[in-house]
């Protein structure tokens, strides 16, 4: 049986990202210039995968890491990769939030979402529904490897959901241009949902 490469790609950094603000799905910001330096570096000295399809997810920070690491390829948007929902805490630091009783109830876990955000449960569900809607792709269309330009929180979650080796979410960091190679077997991510991360990109 033939199995399906995917290359889960975290994209450059914004000037937000910088600065330490959560950014997120209401976030649509451009790459800051020191990123797009730092990935066009990267992409002449390292040799990125040979891909048949590349995939991203609908902000702009992806699509512009998706045309300097994939130069020629038209990707296709699945809306499903968007980032996480901060809800009421997009753009804030979290200095300035220290004083916030929804923020502390948040990271404490007494609380399941920021107010007017997602849980993290949604949050997974929505990106194994991205990740789904790639696997049904390149079945459908005889492409057997691909790249996707995602989030680093959602590289993060759905490796430590889906993948084996069992992980933590925070053993599955990457940095900006970087990120893991998985492979979809058939048979076994029907029946179970399981990805094997087999490389570091």
């Amino acid at each position: 049986m033939r199995t399906y490469k995917i290359h889960l790609i975290r994209h450059g950094l914004t000037d937000a990202n910088t600065e330490g603000r959560y950014v997120g799905l209401k976030s649509d910001l451009p790459l800051c210039p020191q990123s797009v330096k730092e990935l066009k570096t990267l992409k002449e000295n390292n040799d990125y995968p040979q891909i048949d399809a590349l995939y991203t997810s609908p902000l702009l920070r992806c699509k512009q890491t998706a045309s300097l690491l994939f130069p020629g390829f038209e990707p296709k948007v699945i809306d499903e990769l968007a980032e996480y929902d901060f809800g009421e805490f997009e753009g804030k630091t979290a200095s300035q939030l220290e004083v916030n009783e929804s923020y502390l109830e948040w990271t404490s876990g007494k609380i399941p979402a920021p107010p007017g955000g997602e849980t993290s449960t949604d949050f997974i569900k929505r990106q194994a529904l991205g990740l789904n809607r790639i696997v049904r792709d390149m079945m459908d269309n005889g492409i057997f490897e691909s790249a996707a330009i995602m989030h680093g929180g959602a590289i993060m979650m759905l490796l430590a959901n889906c993948a084996v080796p069992r992980k933590r979410s925070v053993e599955w960091t990457s940095e900006p241009g970087r990120g893991y190679s998985i492979l979809i077997t058939p048979s076994l991510y029907h029946s179970s949902g399981i990805i094997e991360v087999f490389d570091i990109i």
